[in-house]
């Protein structure tokens, strides 16, 4: 019997209405930027395997780094214990982080890092004796599944069942350079509306907003209001951190720095599950008390796993390399050719990009997970290529390692795509 034919036993997999869609397929090897299946075919990652595996499957350097690591320390509570691994993963990763980041706080995955973000943004008003309820999010934002990232999260694909049980949240638009004092005025309003803790953003790009990408002067503006009134600014760097934007981080583009810093995926490039929230020396200052009540009290089995921390230092490095640095040039200079070519396409709406990150939107209105949609997604894997379309957008987010050869198999079977729409 196939692995596929076994998985239907018992598995319920993410993002699946297993009565619509039943079907699933088993990956048996990865390596560099391909998939293989059971059935001995191949697909080009165009997505990294959801924005993780930035250097290429199965990597020799990291694979030997955390193998090695295995030998010596596989795990120990992090609850009154320290090592190696994290604590030169801290120094290394304030290394490349906005200046005014001091602190690293260990969780398990993208959702976890924007729970304890939330909660660093709630607590710290609360231990100063200033307790504040609301949150200020993004339209359209998404933020994970766990309570506390649903309730800041805009997209009630995934949050509709919930929506009774959140936190109190505002929304206001993504800035596009010409809303960005009507934003601004909509920010005043709410703020003296309310008892505002905290905002929380994806800077520059919104992910599962189909890869919708915003003004960063507005942005700019919004954190600097933030800033004046003393709300905690939370960046959700979970998708675009490490590279993606052609910057370390996103928030390298704006001129006023978050107070906390949210990462996961990439962060491990792919290998191990971990994510880091990081703050300034303000924010961990007020948890600082000789009541044990105002500290922190969140954590996970497996914070700062070591074996975690050793991949993440490898990423850390490869990122940090010529080889790597010259690839993202590489990448942005051909998506930018391809999307000066793909833009005069009757069926393309719009195209937009921001470091590695391109995207396409058809000139059709689809459902998010409607027929169309699995058409196109069967079209790429049929071509021996892996892409998931967000409704209408189709984007690219491939591994840093990717060969011109492999992006051009990529550009022809996006526009091949366009004539079966």
């Amino acid at each position: 019997m196939s692995i596929k034919q076994r998985d239907k036993k018992h598995i319920w997999h993410p993002l699946t209405q297993h009565k619509l869609h039943p079907e699933t397929m088993a990956i048996v090897k990865a390596k560099d930027c391909l998939l293989y299946n059971e059935d001995g075919n191949e697909y080009i990652d165009a997505i990294a395997s959801w924005y993780s595996s930035m250097y290429g499957h199965c990597n020799d350097f990291i694979t030997s780094r955390v193998y090695k690591q295995m030998q010596q320390l596989d795990h120990v509570v992090f609850a009154g214990f320290t090592h190696e691994p994290a604590v030169k993963l801290s120094e290394e990763l304030i290394k490349i982080l906005p200046n005014n980041q001091e602190k690293v706080f260990f969780g398990d995955n993208g959702s976890t890092s924007i729970e304890i973000g939330i909660k660093m943004a709630l607590q710290y008003h609360f231990n100063l004796g200033d307790k504040r309820n609301t949150l200020i999010a993004f339209e359209d934002s998404f933020h994970g599944d766990t309570f506390g990232a649903m309730s800041v999260s805009g997209l009630s694909v995934y949050n509709g069942p919930f929506e009774d049980f959140f936190i109190d949240v505002k929304r206001i638009p993504t800035p596009n350079g010409e809303n960005n004092e009507t934003i601004l005025a909509k920010l005043k309003d709410i703020t003296d509306n309310n008892k505002i803790a905290g905002f929380i953003y994806e800077p520059l790009v919104q992910g599962a907003a189909a890869m919708k990408m915003h003004n960063a002067d507005g942005l700019n503006q919004i954190l600097k209001f933030c800033k004046t009134n003393n709300i905690i600014t939370v960046a959700d760097e979970v998708m675009t951190g490490f590279g993606k934007t052609g910057s370390f981080f996103a928030s390298d583009f704006m001129e006023t720095k978050p107070d906390v810093m949210c990462m996961s995926k990439a962060l491990t490039a792919g290998l191990m599950p971990m994510s880091i929230t990081s703050c300034t020396q303000d924010i961990y200052n007020a948890f600082l008390s000789d009541d044990i009540g105002k500290g922190l009290f969140h954590c996970h089995t497996y914070s700062a796993n070591p074996i975690a921390c050793s991949a993440a230092l490898a990423g850390l490095e490869l990122l940090q390399s010529q080889d790597i640095q010259d690839n993202i040039k590489r990448i942005i200079s051909k998506h930018k050719t391809f999307g000066k070519h793909i833009k005069t396409n009757k069926k393309v709406k719009s195209i937009r990009q921001k470091g590695i990150i391109f995207a396409l939107d058809l000139n059709i209105e689809m459902e998010r997970y409607g027929d169309l949609r699995y058409k196109l997604f069967n079209f790429f894997m049929e071509n021996g290529v892996f892409l998931r379309p967000l409704g209408e957008t189709i984007y690219i987010q491939a591994p840093y390692t990717i060969s011109n050869a492999q992006l051009n198999k990529i550009y022809k079977t996006i526009e091949d795509a366009l004539e079966i729409v």
